[in-house]
């Protein structure tokens, strides 16, 4: 495994340098957000700073030292209360839509994140504020772990197949809506022979597409929080 960027010595850059490792996320950051992985490139944004390459390398040595950077700073928007505030039950479900918004606000982030390991400043501290709030819940010191990691990977399961869906209607060109009902037509035309699946189907056409993938994650996140909470009153 390559060296992280966290744990390799940063290289200290010329006195005359201005451009700072910050004003290199920060526009990074925005171009990801609007454009995708494929907008950004590191001669892209070197021009976008108004800095030269070399500048931009003292910094920011390689783009996969830059992506690294970047999860990093998503990991430091995501709100762990402490469980004297909220109780565990209230934080972890806190938790859980706070991180479900910063995967939505920044959807280029399940290409990368799941290609390196999260060993940066923010990613130690939301992994400690997480581990105190469930082990406020009265988990054994192994169930803690496995707790956070289950309430993780539901919220980046369910959040990663969202942004795909969404990413499917922008690049039809079509609303929400108009995108949601040409779907369920097709469906409902294929399920004919399926009565439980057409009920289903014709249930859904019902529902706003932003408010139904909204409840999908609530029912989700509330009944695996439910299971968390009567295995730890056993």
């Amino acid at each position: 495994m390559k060296e992280s960027v966290w744990t390799r010595q940063r290289a200290t850059a010329p006195a005359r340098e201005t451009l700072t490792r910050d004003q290199i996320v920060k526009v990074a950051m925005e171009t990801l957000d609007a454009d995708g992985l494929a907008g950004l490139s590191m001669r892209k944004l070197a021009a976008k700073l108004g800095s030269g390459a070399t500048s931009l390398y003292w910094h920011v040595p390689t783009k996969d030292d830059l992506i690294d950077l970047l999860i990093d700073e998503i990991w430091g928007e995501i709100d762990v209360p402490e469980p004297e505030l909220a109780g565990w039950r209230s934080g972890a479900l806190l938790f859980g839509h706070s991180l479900r918004s910063a995967v939505l606000r920044h959807p280029w982030l399940p290409e990368v994140m799941y290609t390196r390991p999260s060993v940066g400043p923010n990613a130690m501290g939301l992994g400690s504020r997480g581990l105190v709030l469930f082990g406020a819940a009265g988990f054994s010191e192994h169930d803690v772990d496995l707790a956070m990691s289950s309430v993780m990977s539901y919220v980046l399961g369910t959040v990663s197949a969202e942004v795909a869906t969404r990413e499917m209607v922008r690049r039809s060109g079509q609303s929400m809506d108009e995108w949601a009902e040409g779907m369920l037509s097709q469906a409902e035309a294929i399920a004919t022979d399926y009565p439980e699946m057409q009920a289903s189907v014709r249930r859904r056409t019902r529902q706003d597409l932003d408010a139904a993938l909204t409840q999908t994650f609530v029912f989700g996140l509330d009944a695996l929080l439910d299971g968390l909470q009567a295995r730890v009153k056993k």
